[in-house]
């Protein structure tokens, strides 16, 4: 079982200002650097909401699915001393056997999604990609919720592999959720006219 190491003072305070944040706001600690961000733009949120849903009613729920997983939007991740939110994640029940009672996850994520915009995608790339490879994390998603662009990765000796790029209208069926087929076009249905 993971057992947490004391942080460092420069760490500890860094949480605190993080904490101190506004409610608008979602905060992380990355590299040693508090980062702030918007809350999610409409879009971004609904392709996060679609996903979610659509991951997770046969992943998590296992309704027209394998289940086996948990599915949670925007987990606080504690992994070493970083603090991480991926706008959705999702554990094998063998990897994370039960949800911890604090919002505080300190066990990495089989996979991680994270929905690109103009104040983050930079971050996430960057700065995020090679601290989940770094933590194990298994598949990672990049969603574009602007461009309708969704890139996938998955980790092969410590390093990131594209696994496939998929855009605009594309259905696909892509690892670790490869019994389902996602139709794209659903995460960037915006009006009822789309």
């Amino acid at each position: 079982m993971y057992q947490a190491q004391p942080k460092s003072p420069d760490f500890e305070q860094l949480y605190r200002e993080l904490e101190a944040l506004p409610e608008n706001q979602v905060g992380e600690i990355i590299n040693g650097t508090l980062h702030a961000s918007p809350r999610p733009s409409g879009p971004h949120g609904r392709a996060a909401s679609v996903m979610g849903m659509d991951i997770g009613t046969p992943y998590d729920r296992g309704r027209g699915g394998p289940g086996g997983w948990w599915i949670i939007f925007e987990p606080e991740l504690h992994l070493t001393e970083q603090v991480l939110v991926p706008d959705i994640a999702g554990w094998h029940h063998e990897t994370l056997p039960e949800i911890p009672q604090s919002h505080r996850f300190t066990v990495a994520p089989d996979w991680v999604c994270e929905m690109l915009s103009p104040s983050t995608g930079r971050t996430d790339r960057i700065e995020k990609m090679p601290i989940y490879a770094n933590e194990g994390v298994s598949h990672l998603w990049l969603v574009d919720p602007l461009a309708h662009t969704l890139e996938t990765f998955a980790l092969q000796n410590g390093r990131w592999s594209l696994a496939g790029s998929f855009k605009d209208n594309d259905a696909v069926s892509i690892a670790p959720f490869d019994a389902i087929t996602l139709e794209l076009t659903t995460l960037w249905q915006t009006s009822v006219s789309n």
